[in-house]
């Protein structure tokens, strides 16, 4: 059976649950999300593989990069993705990464952007299915009237974070 190495992370915005698989970053979520098993169940169906606790190079890269971010010294991320879901699934997840650092967009935008304007509500929901938080910045889309919408980490944590962003700036 194969493994992905997992490591819980306690930050500045919560318990994170990070893990790795050949050498490739595959989880970055929150520990306690209400969606937390189904994303651990489709990855280790998708991948065949278990959860095994062990640190690697990948995870610490990782956390090292997490605490340059929350410390306000990284805007953007250089570890190995490991993407797992439908390809439509990935192609909202593609153009969440072209979301600017400080910056926010809409569910509808995302929509427009992947030329299927009518699919923002399963754009919203491939949003909610994102296992891989702040590199696949979920957090800075927002409703269509400017306020903030549904997040993994909850929306304090949601709005924590675009104020940190937006601090920068």
């Amino acid at each position: 059976m194969n493994q992905i190495n997992i490591q819980f992370y306690k930050t500045k915005i919560g318990k994170l649950i990070l893990g790795s698989f050949n050498n490739k970053l595959c989880i970055l979520d929150f520990k306690y999300r209400r969606m937390r098993k189904v994303v651990d169940n489709r990855i280790k169906k998708n991948l065949g593989a278990e959860f095994v606790e062990q640190d690697d190079k990948i995870l610490k890269k990782t956390k090292e990069q997490l605490d340059e971010y929350f410390n306000k010294y990284r805007n953007d991320f250089n570890v190995p993705l490991l993407i797992i879901g439908t390809d439509f699934q990935k192609s909202v997840w593609r153009e969440l990464m072209k979301v600017p650092y400080g910056e926010t967009s809409t569910y509808l935008q995302l929509a427009k952007n992947i030329k299927n304007e009518k699919s923002f509500r399963a754009v919203a929901n491939a949003n909610a299915a994102n296992a891989i938080a702040l590199i696949i910045p979920c957090h800075r889309i927002i409703g269509s009237d400017g306020g903030l919408v549904g997040y993994g980490g909850g929306l304090p944590v949601k709005k924590r974070l675009l104020k940190l962003e937006q601090s920068i700036l």
